[in-house]
Parts: C-alpha cells; sequence; structure tokens
C-alpha cells in the first residue's frame, strides 16, 4: 500500500506497476494518477483526515486539524463520487490520527469513527468498500514506567466497533488492514554505543561514538529512549548528564538531564526501542558514515546483517571530478 501525501508522478506509476494499492492523500491526486498509470486502477484508496482535535475522555490524544495528511470529509465524498464515474470498483479508507498512543482506547476509536464514514459512503454513493486500514498509531512504552497496551483489548474493541457498525449495514466482508511497524518492531531494535569523552562545564556531558545519524528520533523530536548503562543495571543512578553526539547540531544528544549510574570512559551504553528507526532514518551529516547491523539471535548467537559504510561507500555517487574515481577506485 502507497500512501504519499507530495508525490512524484512517476510514484504512482511504480507502484502500479507492482501491483500496490494507490492510497490518495488529496483529491487533485486522482488526475494525477490518471496521467501517471494511463487510467485509474480498479482499487483505489482515499486517506481521511476529519480535521480538529482527536479526544479520548476528556484527553486529546493529537490534532488532526494540523496533520498535512489526508483530507476533508467533504473532500472524500467528491473523490469517491470522481471515481467511481470514472471506473473505480472496489474503495478503501485510511487514516492515522494518532502517534504512539500507549492506550487501549485509541484504536476502537478510530475504527468506530471510519466504520460510520464508511456507510455513510455506501448509503449515499453506492461504492463497494472492500477494506478499511487502521494504519498505525498503537505505540510502545519508551518509558519503564508506562503501562504497554494490551493488543487483545484493543483487538477485541475493534470487534465490537465492527459488529455494532458494519455488519448490520450489510458491510460485515469490509477487509480490516493495519500498519503496526512500531509496536512490532520498536522494543526489538536497540542502538550500543561507547562513551568516549567527557565535559564538565555548565553542565555534565558525556559524549558517545554514535550520534543523531544513528538514530535521529531524539534530536528531531526530542523522543525519550531509555538509556542503560551496560554491567551498572543494579548501580543507583545519581549522576546527571546530557548524552551527546558529535555532529555540528546542539540538538545532537540521546538524553538531556538524565539520572544514570556514573559513566567511565569506555562503558558501553544501550538505547532502548531504537526499532527500525537507525540505519532508514539515517544521513551523512558532517560527512559521518553509518554503522553497522547486527542480528542478535534468540540462542544469544550473533551476525552481522548490514556492514559498516566506508569512505568509498560516501564518495561512491560522486561523478564529476578525476580524483574521486581515484579514491573509488582504492
Amino acid at each position: 500500500m502507497f500512501s504519499s501525501n507530495d508525490t512524484p508522478i512517476d510514484e504512482f506509476k511504480y507502484c502500479n506497476d507492482l501491483g500496490g494499492i494507490i492510497n490518495l492523500d488529496d483529491i487533485t491526486h486522482i488526475e494525477a494518477v490518471e496521467r501517471a498509470c494511463g487510467r485509474l486502477p480498479k482499487k483505489m484508496s482515499f486517506r481521511y483526515n476529519p480535521g480538529g482535535v482527536f479526544k479520548i475522555s476528556n484527553d486529546i490524544m493529537d490534532n488532526p486539524g494540523d496533520a498535512k495528511y489526508g483530507m476533508t470529509t467533504e473532500q472524500i465524498f467528491e473523490a469517491f463520487k470522481i471515481m467511481k464515474e470514472k471506473g473505480v470498483e472496489e474503495f478503501g479508507i485510511h487514516s492515522f490520527l494518532c502517534s504512539n498512543t500507549v492506550t487501549n482506547e485509541y484504536y476502537p476509536m478510530l475504527a468506530k469513527l471510519l466504520f460510520e464514514l464508511a456507510v455513510s459512503l455506501k448509503n449515499e454513493l453506492g461504492v463497494h468498500i472492500s477494506f478499511i486500514n487502521l494504519s498505525g498509531g498503537i505505540g510502545i512504552p519508551y518509558k519503564p514506567d508506562q503501562e504497554p497496551n494490551d493488543i487483545f483489548v484493543i483487538g477485541e474493541g475493534v470487534r465490537k466497533a465492527y459488529e455494532e457498525i458494519l455488519t448490520p449495514a450489510g458491510m460485515d466482508d469490509v477487509a480490516i488492514y493495519t500498519e503496526l511497524g512500531r509496536y512490532m518492531m520498536g522494543p526489538y531494535g536497540g542502538l550500543v554505543t561507547k562513551a568516549i569523552n567527557e565535559k564538565h562545564t555548565h553542565k555534565e556531558y558525556i559524549g558517545v561514538d554514535a550520534c543523531a545519524v544513528n538514530l535521529m528520533r531524539p534530536a528531531i523530536y526530542g523522543a525519550y529512549h531509555h538509556i542503560t548503562v551496560l554491567g551498572k543495571e543494579n548501580m543507583p543512578c545519581d549522576f546527571k548528564y546530557d548524552v551527546t553526539g558529535s555532529l555540528c547540531e546542539n540538538c545532537d544528544k540521546f538524553a538531556i538531564d538524565r539520572m544514570l549510574p556514573r559513566i567511565e570512559m569506555g562503558d558501553y551504553l544501550f538505547i532502548h526501542d531504537a526499532g527500525a528507526n537507525g540505519f532508514s532514518m539515517g544521513y551523512n551529516y558532517n560527512g559521518k558514515l553509518k554503522s553497522a547491523e547486527i542480528l542478535l539471535k534468540e540462542d544469544g548467537d550473533f551476525e552481522m546483517i548490514r556492514r559498516a559504510e566506508t569512505p568509498k561507500d560516501y564518495f561512491a555517487t560522486f561523478d564529476c571530478f578525476d580524483f574521486y574515481d581515484k579514491l573509488i577506485e582504492e
């Protein structure tokens, strides 16, 4: 399934050639898909954004109205009408209203919203909705004191909404899709880094041999990732540190004012819940090279599944100077 809100036209064609489902983010993309593919695919999906804020009880979960994703209620009705007239036979609805929720209520609430929309679309336009994609948003407990989601309670809530809304409307053939990448991958990736520098100025700093190149989330979101000093798991956390990388950016920090055991040079730090947000989000700012990836197996054995980058990799796409070719050859 291909979801994009600012899409080069050739990517629509590429998705269609692969047999993927194009999930349109904007009503104006209908014409773009026609130009890219020659005609509209028989199955299409649309991304919905109801606007406003998304509340559970009295708690505001997120603010879809500020998000760049999805079309309004009026637009999705108009888009379905246009697509039906142009020969689309199967329709899907997609929505992503909240990120990293640690509550069992979010998914059932989202499901209820989309199920009610689906019934209205079918009744008013006579379209065949074959699937509803609840997308992601189910989070993980990044902090040790957080209560994790119960996926079985969440699933039961979605099932209940399905049977209360879709089944009575004769829509019990609608498939439910999910995109639970963070829930499935988040807890099963970590960043291992070594303390290589310490600085005592206005604050206490620990410099490590990793940086935002290896894990961007703390730098760009201010995201919390728990840190364990390996071998000192049972020692008191009575030292306050900023744990930093070496990039020429003040936001290149894995932790700010974090209470940890006393860290000595050469100590290894394990940064938890890195999931798939390492290599895949990495970049080469300041000429930094991406690190290797190691697969830890259930029996304790391990293997390298991706080697570290080298200067040859860094310069591989330069083709304007002869001395770069020589460097690459060496």
